[in-house]
């Protein structure tokens, strides 16, 4: 029992070794100040995860109502405005940088929708964006199937799924994306902040000769 109590006692006496000694280190202390005000809410502000305003073009080979209806809605906030090209232009704009996604509608794609095949759309992607282009890449997936569905069934419903998840949603309740964006970015830097202050408190001991006590 006398062991246990002496190991706490130790251990708290190198705590408050430890506090007195980053009270001394201004630079540990303003990293810490730091990364638990500015970084998070920079994180929280960048929201990493959502789409905004991202670059689109459209190669409208079929001219049909259905691919004015897609075009349509590709549409702001998640997307400026869809520029009209033709063919030969999209590997220039994209290598410009002037395009993030480039989407490639082929000729008779209504006609082979409304005749049951299953015809395909090309959808480029510039993988440099990598925050875009794997976000980007499911929100046009989705509203390209939107908008087929909605034009196949001549109204637009929900689709059945065969197992429907009802989210209950405690924190967060209107799913403002900063706030989850900031409680990562705290998750992210404790664990960081927890390996540079062991590191710090190592070198510190090292250099005082007490490196044992630990």
């Amino acid at each position: 029992m006398s062991c246990h109590r002496d190991l706490l006692r130790n251990t708290w006496h190198l705590g408050l070794k430890e506090f007195s000694s980053l009270a001394g280190d201004a630079a540990m202390l303003f990293l810490i100040v730091f990364m638990f005000s500015v970084s998070i809410y920079a994180d929280a502000r960048a929201k990493p995860e959502t789409l905004h305003r991202a670059a689109i073009a459209v190669v409208d080979e079929d001219r049909s109502q259905l691919s004015v209806r897609i075009v349509a809605a590709l549409h702001p906030p998640q997307f400026i405005d869809p520029e009209h090209i033709d063919l030969a232009d999209m590997d220039q704009g994209m290598d410009a940088g002037r395009h993030t996604f480039v989407l490639d509608i082929p000729p008779h794609f209504q006609r082979d929708v409304l005749a049951g095949r299953q015809p395909a759309l090309q959808l480029n992607v510039d993988a440099t964006r990598q925050s875009q282009a794997q976000t980007g890449a499911g929100y046009i997936q989705n509203i390209v199937a939107d908008e087929v569905r909605a034009f196949v069934q001549g109204h637009r419903a929900v689709a059945v799924q065969p197992v429907e998840l009802v989210p209950r949603t405690m924190f967060n309740p209107n799913l403002n994306n900063s706030w989850f964006a900031a409680v990562t970015a705290i998750i992210n830097n404790v664990t960081m902040l927890g390996i540079l202050l062991t590191g710090a408190a190592l070198i510190r001991e090292r250099e005082h000769g007490t490196i044992e006590h630990l």
